[in-house]
């Protein structure tokens, strides 16, 4: 397989000398775990203190891993990018809401970015949390086997409401739907959501894709057991795969609740997790989509490959890949160039209220191995060719 993800001018192609130069100072500082700390701390009473930030804030770390503070504020990077082939998946990032109306108004959002995207080319998926759509202790409450009360019989009936909403939509505009893996002690609850929804939505094709998270050791299993229900129920299974978000959390939880780590005991048991699960969609791709959520240039490769060796063609509409918007570049921008389908997650939303997302961007660069180093590489491979 030829490497393409080396090829800087067509990663970094579509920004200015100025954006580069952003690009290496906030690698450079994500770095460092000890600035990422400090500048956490510091933005955080910042926000809190209510000091006048917001604009240094979006004028850096915001604007370079988010689209806008809202979904018309995003479509200058939606067009731009779509000009080198690559597609945008609108994500409504904020995160950690408690309230109804605060639900209600993420429902709201939601449902107007299918109304966006099914009027435009550019962005073939919406997306959504669960806990976007209603309290984490309730989906907990569920994967607990608990009983719940009256009113949280209510509120969750309302969730459920949520959920089907978004999904006819999406069924009945066409755009398919990528629903967020989170913590696995309330995944439960949402992966048999989803699969309700699935049922009722993906009978013609997949529009209702799940999150599986394969630092998780268990995924496979209940990939393949949702395989042999969708098979004899008759419905398409969608997927987005990725590694995770939440390892340090899963762990530590896990050891203070004296239980064993749903995590895989090592990156190389992830990475062939990921790969595995990846080569079983492909095997099962009649009746199955895959959304390739991955800054993973290896594993990447090994998708391009076993594309080629079952003469699946590059932009088969079953098959996407994505990354985040602000990270890995090389991949997004030259799979593109080589015909493939890709998707940049792009966030966006009030910068006060999108800070938990940027801050746990920052977070998980510095704890994924190589990562901010393989960035910093490929922009000062791009500034010496700049300057040649």
């Amino acid at each position: 397989m030829e490497k393409i993800f080396n090829n800087t001018q067509v990663a970094f192609s579509l920004k200015s000398d100025t954006e580069l130069e952003r690009a290496y100072f906030l690698f450079k500082l994500i770095e460092s775990q000890p600035l990422v700390r400090i500048g956490t701390a510091v933005t955080n009473f910042a926000l809190k203190a209510h000091l006048p930030v917001e604009g240094l804030i979006r004028s850096t770390v915001f604007d370079h891993f988010c689209g806008g503070i809202n979904e018309k504020d995003c479509l200058s990077v939606v067009d731009k990018m779509f000009t080198k082939g690559v597609s945008s998946v609108l994500d409504y990032s904020v995160e950690g809401k408690e309230e109804e109306n605060q639900f209600d108004a993420a429902l709201e959002m939601t449902l107007k970015t299918i109304e966006f995207a099914k009027e435009r080319l550019a962005i073939p998926f919406a997306v959504f949390k669960p806990t976007g759509l209603g309290r984490f202790a309730l989906y907990q409450k569920i994967g607990e086997g608990k009983s719940f009360t009256t009113e949280e019989q209510a509120e969750w009936n309302r969730v459920v409401v949520r959920f089907d909403t978004v999904c006819k939509m999406a069924h009945d505009k066409g755009v398919a739907v990528l629903i967020d893996g989170e913590e696995s002690w309330m995944q439960d609850a949402a992966d048999d959501l989803v699969t309700e929804m699935m049922r009722k939505y993906n009978k013609e094709k997949a529009i209702v894709f799940n999150t599986l998270q394969l630092y998780r050791w268990d995924r496979m299993e209940y990939l393949r057991k949702l395989n042999a229900i969708a098979k004899a129920e008759g419905f398409y299974v969608g997927m987005k795969l990725v590694r995770g978000a939440y390892m340090e959390k899963e762990n530590a939880r896990a050891e203070e609740k004296g239980y064993t780590s749903p995590i895989c005991h090592s990156k190389q048991a992830t990475d062939e997790n990921y790969d595995t699960a990846v080569a079983y969609m492909l095997d099962h791709i009649d009746h199955m989509a895959i959304f390739a959520g991955t800054h993973n240039e290896n594993s990447s490769y090994r998708l391009m490959e076993l594309m080629a060796e079952r003469n699946i063609a590059k932009n088969d509409p079953r098959i996407f890949f994505g990354q985040l918007y602000g990270m890995s570049d090389n991949i997004s921008y030259n799979l593109a160039a080589n015909g493939y389908n890709v998707a940049k997650y792009l966030p966006f939303g009030p910068v006060r209220d999108v800070m938990p997302y940027l801050i746990r961007r920052a977070e998980e660069n510095t704890s994924v191995a190589g990562q901010t180093s393989r960035e910093l590489d490929l922009i000062k491979k791009e500034r010496a060719r700049r300057k040649l």
